[in-house]
């Protein structure tokens, strides 16, 4: 029997609508979105790529040199600290965060915030060597649980010989809607 009943719930990763005999499913707000941590040359392509995905962008970082010249049309930007953005922002289950400034203070606050939310994805950039003693500082000095750590993608990004900002910023939006979408975690 059909009732025309409405109901809401959290939305999948994907986003996509259905449409059956009995029912439609659709999903109001960004399909998905980022939230990048760091104002740089890497950001902005990771940005501009996200944006021509459908992602809602964030971009913050506290650092007035960096963000004074930083503007992408269509990307928020925020000059909050990280992590204070993080828990203001409570990531959902279509929130992807990713951190870039190499800067520990900034990358590793929200990232423990980040790992402790229900964003898909968690990544921060960093070769393997930085990568591993990130997980070992966050598991030491911060608590975060060895499964929370699983969770963490370091150095973010899918192995394609990566070597200028533009090439590492394909890597990572690949490795992401590849997760979104469902085929890689």
């Amino acid at each position: 029997m059909q009732t025309g009943n409405v109901s809401h719930c959290a939305g999948k990763h994907d986003g996509l609508p259905l449409l059956d005999e009995r029912k439609l499913i659709t999903y109001f707000g960004p399909q998905a979105r980022a939230i990048v941590i760091g104002a740089n040359d890497l950001s902005r392509y990771l940005c501009q790529f996200a944006l021509s995905l459908g992602f809602e962008v964030i971009v913050c970082d506290p650092r007035e040199e960096y963000i004074k010249s930083w503007q992408l049309l269509d990307v928020e930007v925020s000059q909050e600290m990280p992590d204070d953005l993080i828990e203001r922002l409570q990531p959902d289950t279509r929130t992807a965060v990713v951190a870039l400034t190499h800067d520990p203070k900034l990358d590793d606050l929200a990232l423990i915030d980040a790992l402790q939310s229900q964003a898909f994805y968690v990544g921060a950039i960093g070769s393997r060597r930085n990568s591993a003693l990130r997980r070992e500082r966050l598991g030491t000095y911060f608590n975060i649980t060895e499964s929370e750590l699983d969770a963490l993608h370091g150095p973010a990004g899918i192995s394609i010989g990566s070597k200028t900002p533009v090439e590492i910023a394909l890597s990572i939006i690949a490795e992401i809607v590849s997760i979104k979408n469902g085929l890689h975690q």
